[in-house]
């Protein structure tokens, strides 16, 4: 029978036990991001709403593709349109006023490099919208396992403290368990960026203007010792 966590037990049929918890951070800087970008156009009837979306649509992929994006990293949704609605204060009614049209560009970038140039270009040719950068790593394996090293490191450490301060030994583990694993992909909203996109030079985009900072990656395991 093992001890709860942070205690040890002496038993005649087992031999004594600790088990502990132990907690392991590492942080690593992104190397990959999936920009999505918003196409929003109004008019009067729906038909032109949704051509007047169309054309600034192909002109927006357009500009993914001269940055030599690969076309399986670039995805189109689906066109959503709807009549637009005001609340008129004076006859506290909505009123229809025309039709909007709504579409969203989803980008997979391997490089962040071209993030910058890449949101320039695309508002610039069409997309008025920047509905958020996710952040990503594209060797999550080394970075857990830093994390669950990392994290194995401190339970033994624990129960070193504990069996030292009760006069015991550390034996050989006798069991571990991954409790949890913790993989953020941080979301950059870039908003107020937009209106510099829409009138910077294509050929000096601000190249710390999204920066991603470092995703902190976290794992805990449970292990227990034997104690002589």
């Amino acid at each position: 029978m093992s001890a709860s966590p942070g205690a040890a037990q002496d038993t005649p049929d087992e031999p004594r036990t600790v088990t502990v918890q132990g907690e392991g951070t590492v942080t690593a800087a992104p190397d990959q991001a999936t920009v999505r970008f918003g196409i929003v156009t109004e008019a009067e009837t729906a038909e032109a709403a949704r051509a007047q979306n169309a054309t600034a649509s192909k002109n927006a992929m357009n500009a993914v593709r001269d940055l030599g994006i690969e076309e399986t990293k670039i995805q189109m949704q689906r066109l959503q349109l709807q009549p637009r609605r005001e609340y008129n204060r004076q006859t506290r009614e909505y009123e229809e006023k025309g039709y909007e049209a709504r579409r969203q560009v989803v980008v997979e970038l391997d490089s962040l490099e071209q993030l910058p140039t890449l949101v320039t270009r695309v508002v610039q040719q069409g997309a008025n919208r920047l509905d958020g950068i996710q952040y990503a790593l594209s060797d999550r394996e080394t970075v857990r396992n830093e994390a669950l090293r990392a994290a194995a490191q401190s339970a033994r450490a624990k129960a070193q403290l504990l069996a030292e301060t009760l006069g015991a030994q550390l034996g050989p583990v006798q069991q571990i368990n991954e409790q949890s694993f913790d993989f953020p992909r941080p979301v950059y909203r870039a908003q107020r960026e937009m209106a510099k996109a829409a009138t910077a030079d294509q050929a000096a985009p601000e190249p710390d203007a999204y920066a991603a900072g470092e995703i902190e990656v976290s794992a805990s395991v449970q292990v227990t010792f034997e104690l002589r």
